[in-house]
Order: C-alpha cells, then sequence, then structure tokens
C-alpha cells in the first residue's frame, strides 16, 4: 500500500481526533514520497533495540503505540536516543506512525481489551468522548432581538469581535412589534464581550439568551472504563484473572480499607498506561491500571477501594496481538503485519 493511503486507513481505525489535547499522534516521521508499505511493524515502545530489528525485518511503517517525538526536538543529530531513532527511520526509508490514547478512546481499543482480563463484565467510558466536529467553532450561542434602532449600531460592533461564528438575522415579533431576532456562536472568551456590549442597553439584555453548546457523546468510546462483572470475584481471584491475561508472574497490590483478599469485587474501574488521573474519584471495588502516583494509591485505599498496579506498558502491550489480527481484516490483508519480538517493559523484578 502507499503510505498515505495506509495512513488514511489507519485514521478511519482510530481517529486521531479521539486523542487527548496534550497527546503526539498520527504519521510522525514520513520517508519521502511515494513510499510503498509492504511491512507493517507493530510495537509499544521504540527503543533503539526494536528500531535494529525493524530494520533487520525489512519494515516500512512503524506503529509506536508510544509517541517516540513527545516533546519537540530542535535538532536531529546522533546525540540522543530519541533522535537516532528519527535518523535512522530516514536512512532505512521507514515511517513512524504513533496512535497512543486514540487507541485507548475506541471501543476495540486498548482498554477494551485490558477489560478482557477481568472475564464477563459490561463497560462504559469513565470520560466519554465527543463528536469532534459538532459544534464546529464556538462554546455558546446567544440570541437576542433588537428593534430598528438599534440593530446595525449592535451588529458592527458584534462584527468587531474576534471568535464569533454563524452570525444570522431573522424578523421576529416581540409583543406587537417587529424586531430582528439575531443568533450568533461564539467561544467563551468571545462571550464576555458580546454580554458586555449588550449589558449596555438594558432593553437588548432583558431578552438575552445564552446556551451553552455541548457535543454529542460518541457511543462506547472515551477514555478508561468502568466495568460491572457479571458475576463478583473474590479480590483474591481478580488479580489471578489479571495476571493470567497479563501473562504477568507478579503484580503489585494494595487492599483498599476495610477490604480483604475474600472481599468481593463487583465494579472495576481500569485505566490502561498510567491512569491516576482518570481513575480518581471513581466509585468501585478495584482500580486496575499501569502505574499511580503514591498518594493517590493512598487516596483510593482510604476509600476502600483496592488497587492493582502492572507496571506502565504490561497493561498496553498484549494489545498488539489483538491490534495485529484487526488491522489484517481493516487493511484487506494488503500487506504483511507482524509484532515486535524485542518490545518489553524496561521494568522487572530483581
Amino acid at each position: 500500500m502507499n503510505l498515505r493511503e495506509l495512513v488514511s486507513a489507519l485514521n478511519e481505525f482510530a481517529s486521531p481526533a479521539l486523542a487527548e489535547s496534550w497527546d503526539n499522534v498520527g504519521l510522525l516521521v514520513e520517508p519521502s514520497p511515494p513510499h510503498t508499505v509492504n511491512t507493517l511493524f507493530l510495537t509499544n515502545d521504540l527503543t533503539e533495540e526494536v528500531m535494529e530489528e525493524a530494520v533487520q525485518k525489512k519494515a516500512d511503517l512503524i506503529l509506536s503505540y508510544h509517541p517516540p517525538i513527545f516533546t519537540p526536538l530542535k535538532r536531529i543529530t546522533w546525540k540522543t536516543w530519541k533522535e537516532r531513532l528519527v535518523v535512522r527511520a530516514l536512512e532505512n526509508r521507514i515511517g513512524i506512525y504513533s496512535p497512543h490514547t486514540a487507541y485507548d478512546a475506541v471501543p476495540h481499543g486498548v482498554n477494551n481489551w485490558l477489560s478482557k482480563g477481568l472475564g464477563a463484565c459490561t463497560s462504559v467510558p469513565l470520560r466519554p468522548s465527543t463528536v469532534p466536529s459538532s459544534p464546529a467553532e464556538g462554546t455558546h450561542r446567544v440570541e437576542f432581538c433588537a428593534d430598528a434602532e438599534h440593530l446595525d449600531a449592535v451588529l458592527s460592533k458584534i462584527k468587531g469581535i474576534p471568535e464569533i461564528s454563524c452570525l444570522t438575522t431573522l424578523p421576529a415579533r416581540v409583543e406587537g412589534e417587529e424586531q430582528t431576532r439575531v443568533s450568533l456562536t461564539c467561544s467563551q472568551k468571545a462571550l464576555l464581550e458580546v454580554v458586555a456590549l449588550l449589558s449596555q442597553n438594558s432593553l437588548l439584555y432583558s431578552k438575552t439568551e445564552i446556551l451553552l453548546l455541548q457535543k454529542p457523546l460518541l457511543p462506547h468510546t472515551g477514555m478508561g472504563r468502568l466495568c460491572t462483572l457479571s458475576e463478583p470475584l473474590s479480590l483474591s481471584d481478580t488479580v489471578q484473572r489479571v495476571k493470567a491475561h497479563l501473562q504477568l508472574p507478579h503484580v503489585r497490590l494494595a487492599v483498599g480499607a476495610g477490604r480483604t483478599l475474600e472481599s468481593p469485587v463487583k465494579k472495576a474501574a481500569l485505566c490502561a498506561g498510567s491512569g491516576g488521573s482518570v481513575l480518581k474519584g471513581t466509585e468501585a471495588d478495584l482500580y486496575l491500571t499501569g502505574e499511580m502516583s503514591h498518594h493517590d494509591v493512598l487516596d483510593a485505599v482510604a476509600n476502600g477501594i483496592s488497587v492493582i498496579l502492572c507496571e506502565h506498558s504490561n497493561t498496553e502491550r498484549g494489545f498488539l496481538s489483538e491490534l495485529r489480527d484487526a488491522l489484517a481484516i481493516h487493511l484487506q490483508n494488503k500487506i504483511n503485519i507482524i509484532v515486535s519480538e524485542k518490545d518489553r517493559d524496561p521494568l522487572q523484578v530483581a
């Protein structure tokens, strides 16, 4: 497949618009076109060892779940390992694509895979995603009525305010008088200026309506998951299921206050990777994630919530095999897809 055709298909599989605003997703390194992709190479982390593997296996595009370019690079030299990744990718005509939190959000993504470790359950996103393009602009709609005496002057001043869109006017009859109904969409910042302008005329201000524009939610899409188990499990059995699913000999466990290893787990909140900020404040019997801060763990335990920590990438890496099969179907088996054998969590129990 042509690289640009493949990137388009990957974006359809999980839209980069679903990623968190702080994230760096999509095509990060692009060899000069035209660039044909015969082999797509999947990894959770793109380290130098994994890059060497990708070169040896003649990869044309690396899909690295974590973006190897996150903070801006000021130069591309041989000095630092992330710069060397870019150099080696371009020297060997290998593109680099990263989906990261877009794969966290989609219904068929990382968090859905992680929830399978709990057994039969129903789940909903902890932080639902909204439709990215609706509304396209603005956070508020402002509507008011004005008579002919004030209309032109008000519209002239409103048009001078930045971040205003969808300005429309319609004839209206208010209390038996012919007036004009004005409707506009604006940003939060512009709203303050619009309200300040209208408040200068008490008659206009008294007829003003302000509506908060809320984007519709995408079903089953968003960060984290709150899982309700079909049958409650003991905390001890839940730990064993998670270890088996992630193929780990050990996890870290904090038992919630007033709970024991035999306490039932009915609701589990989970988030792949570093899930402290997503899980915080959620009512559940258990938090399951890769890593959390010490104080977030203390807060959870004090609230009677047990915590299972599996290390960051251990809650993500196992998804790659499922991803390989899903992408093979999505891409109609047009390219060879392989999973890295060198990719591994940097931490181990010593």
